[in-house]
């Protein structure tokens, strides 16, 4: 037996000797390699690639941007079922070990020892976090080593929580999502904390192979994946058998989720993404910024509703086009699904496949096994469309507007007995835009710039440039007031022709009716929208003044007609821009800039954050470095207290018997505001407000073709203002703006504008600057023509020869 301790003894020192120069190999390799590995200081202060997101100013996401999809969490966020999930399926010994296993690097070495195959194992979460942070996936002798010296490194210089908080941040798990707060919301549309045991184990899964293991695109194999870390786990004691038998049971919910889009405002969407790569350049996609802007959810819901409701009312009125396509033959109901993800959703109507025609109704199906059914309530809409002011004969039958295997799109709303139903409709061929702001610092509070942003990217609301029409006169007037007129100057509303040397040629401009006036007061004037009286007007203060004046409304005069058409609005330009000088109305006369971004976050600080000129009545801005006790610059007064008062009266008058009377339904005293028609209804506008807001709304064609006989501002576009105000004003008070102090009211005689008699039954209430009071009537002032200058205008007719 002595050979045999002899041989144990021989065999003992070759152990120790290999083991010495194992050891010695492994420390010399470490002595070797450490100064070229990278430092591992810099985790403590990791910043993840997490994407660009934009909210409301009250915190509803609007959108997010970016290739990768992450909600980084703190390791007090990550739920006690996930964190042994994952330990389970990846590093049961995660909080025993000291950054290397080696019993599974051993039991690794020997596999390659037995079949001459390097094969994926021993690696721990720390050597994981080492591969992902600082080393590729190479599979090479070299690149091992330096992910054991690194993982030991990590484990010197971090905590377990710290290490296992990377790890569960970083980790790819499919479909564009890192760590495990963007696989909640990717594959179950869940913050982590909602997940069940078994979509935490199913995520617990995705590492070892994200593609092969995805419950999406490989459900089969993502369940054994599953299941088998539900058995790790009930080895480990981290669940009991109760919980495992229940888990093992659920079926697959693992679907692709969207970013939870709570706000629908693509187009300011738009605005903020390019506001925020000017600034921070591609960073602005991977450095986790949080975008507040300006505009509010509930306010930018209804802008949405609003202006689709009056788009889809107007396509209705001028017919059916027809099916977006006709099939024949209906295909195969196993096609159908197939067939309709060839078309999405468009605002809110949905595409639908008809499949059955019967007498007074179709039965159209809209997916996922649903078949819907059209009553005669909503399709008897439906003529033929022939042209913007020619219809078809009505439709008798369903058979007369659709056929079996036509793609249509079909709207849910609800009947007139106010139950649940379904309407035939197009996507509009016309477009439009609405845009609101608050009048005291510019804030754009909604804003849509098109039906659809899937149909067309173009701001409408910021990029149309369109010319305003009849909504452009409140700038003339406010002009004519600054130039010696009053609301009761006396202009003639009568034919006349001009031969403008500016014009190409001879202009006989009309009134919208054809009829013509006489004498007619400026309130009157411009609550009936008389084109006649304002082109006088213009003539009669100069075009330079007028555009002198009109620049203090954020215009610039040099892009705007220097000839008379001015006073009709032949000028271009965006519904933001007109809301911009519309706010100065509204807001007692101070020039503001609309803005949409409030502030930019990154980690919680504020790194960004506007600072809008404000107005601010009670403050002197006898400095330009002014502020107001917030610290906000303060916005410059461009027009005087008395104008923009005199300006608010007259278009109050626009809503209460003007041409936007339909405006009354609101049942509110606080609203004024212009109607915009231009030549041959190419374009309708309304342009509102009242102290608390401004909003701007416009339809018309992309390509300027007309809208047809009567789709005038308060037709087509003033629909889409009141659905909005009627929401948007819910709980604002209804204040009138005061009178100032310096003016007065005086009775006048509407038929001449001069003071009334004493007793004049017929006279009515009018308001002045106390210099501007027009004098008792007498025959010598009555039918005199003067243009006014400086003093008193009230009464005198201006009868210029032209």
């Amino acid at each position: 037996m002595k050979w045999l301790a002899r041989l144990f003894k021989y065999g003992f020192l070759l152990a120790l000797i290999g083991a010495l120069l194992g050891g010695g190999a492994i420390v010399g390799a470490y002595y070797y390699l450490s100064p070229e590995l990278p430092s591992t200081a810099n985790l403590k202060d990791v910043r993840f690639q997490v994407p660009l997101r934009l909210f409301t100013s009250d915190g509803r996401l609007i959108a997010e941007y970016g290739e990768k999809r992450r909600e980084p969490l703190s390791y007090a966020q990550l739920p006690p079922s996930l964190v042994n999930a994952f330990l389970a399926a990846e590093d049961d010994a995660f909080f025993s070990h000291p950054g290397v296993d080696y019993r599974g690097l051993l039991r690794a070495a020997v596999q390659l020892a037995l079949t001459g195959e390097k094969r994926q194992g021993g690696s721990t979460i720390t050597m994981q976090v080492a591969r992902n942070f600082y080393l590729s996936n190479e599979k090479t002798y070299l690149r091992k080593l330096n992910e054991i010296f690194l993982a030991i490194k990590i484990e010197r210089q971090l905590t377990k929580a710290e290490i296992l908080e990377l790890y569960l941040n970083k980790i790819y798990l499919g479909h564009r999502s890192y760590g495990v707060g963007a696989a909640a919301r990717v594959y179950y549309g869940k913050n982590a904390n909602e997940l069940s045991l078994a979509q935490t184990a199913m995520i617990a899964g995705l590492p070892k192979e994200p593609s092969r293991y995805n419950p999406v695109t490989n459900p089969e194999r993502a369940v054994i994946r599953r299941d088998y870390v539900l058995g790790r786990m009930l080895d480990l004691g981290y669940i009991t058998q109760e919980q495992y038998v229940d888990a093992i049971a659920q079926p697959v919910t693992a679907k692709i989720h969207a970013a939870d889009i709570e706000a629908e405002a693509p187009y300011v969407a738009e605005m903020a993404r390019a506001f925020m790569v000017e600034r921070f350049g591609d960073d602005a996609y991977t450095g986790g910024y949080n975008v507040f802007t300006t505009l509010d959810g509930r306010l930018q819901t209804t802008a949405n509703q609003a202006l689709r409701q009056a788009l889809d009312d107007y396509d209705r009125r001028h017919g059916y086009r027809g099916p977006e396509k006709r099939l024949g033959e209906p295909p195969a109901q196993a096609e159908w699904d197939a067939l309709l993800r060839e078309r999405r959703p468009v605002g809110d109507l949905l595409p639908a496949l008809v499949v059955g025609v019967e007498d007074k109704q179709l039965l159209a199906y809209v997916g996922e096994g649903q078949t819907v059914t059209v009553p005669w309530e909503g399709l008897a809409w439906a003529r033929a469309y022939r042209s913007e002011d020619y219809r078809g004969p009505e439709p008798k039958n369903a058979g007369d507007i659709a056929q079996t295997g036509d793609l249509i799109r079909v709207q849910a709303v609800t009947d007139k007995d106010d139950q649940p139903s379904w309407r035939l409709a197009q996507i509009p061929a016309v477009t439009g835009a609405l845009v609101s702001l608050s009048p005291r610092d510019g804030a754009v509070l909604a804003m849509i710039g098109g039906y659809d942003y899937s149909v067309s990217k173009f701001n409408r609301a910021t990029q149309a440039e369109r010319q305003p029409g009849s909504g452009f006169k409140a700038f003339i007037y406010s002009a004519a007031l600054e130039n010696g007129f009053t609301p009761a100057s006396l202009i003639n509303d009568a034919p006349v022709v001009f031969d403008d040397r500016s014009l190409e040629a001879a202009w006989r401009p009309e009134n919208y009716s054809g009829k013509f006036f006489g004498p007619t007061r400026l309130r009157m004037a411009l609550t009936k929208s008389r084109n006649l009286v304002s082109i006088r007007l213009l003539r009669a203060m100069g075009v330079q003044k007028a555009l002198e004046h009109i620049a203090r409304f954020g215009f610039d005069p040099d892009k705007l007609p220097h000839d008379l058409s001015l006073a009709l609005g032949s000028g271009t330009v965006t519904p933001l821009q007109m809301a911009r000088g519309y706010a100065v109305l509204s807001n007692g006369g101070y020039l503001v800039d609309p803005y949409v971004i409030h502030k930019v976050e990154q980690d919680g600080q504020v790194v960004y954050e506007s600072t809008p000129a404000t107005v601010c009545e009670r403050c002197t801005a006898d400095r330009p470095d002014a502020t107001t006790p917030d610290g906000l610059p303060i916005a410059p007064r461009v027009i005087s207290e008395d104008n923009r008062y005199t300006m608010y009266s007259m278009m109050q008058d626009v809503i209460t018997r003007g041409t936007a009377t339909r405006a009354k339904v609101l049942g509110r005293r606080d609203l004024a505001g212009k109607t915009g028609t231009t030549n041959e209804q190419r374009d309708a506008w309304f342009n509102g407000y009242n102290q608390a807001l401004v909003t701007i709304a416009w339809v018309g064609f992309d390509s300027n073709a007309k809208l047809g006989r009567g789709e005038v501002g308060g037709r087509a576009a003033l629909p889409a203002w009141i659905a909005y105000m009627r929401e948007a004003l819910r709980g604002v008070p209804d204040i009138e703006p005061t009178m100032p102090s310096d003016m007065v009211t005086v009775r006048i005689d509407p038929d001449t504008g001069l003071r009334a008699a004493a007793g004049d039954p017929d006279s009515i209430f009018e308001v002045f600057r106390p210099d501007q009071v027009p004098a008792q009537p007498s025959s010598a002032t009555l039918g005199v023509g003067t243009t006014p200058a400086g003093g008193s205008s009230g009464g005198a007719v201006v009868e210029d020869l032209f």
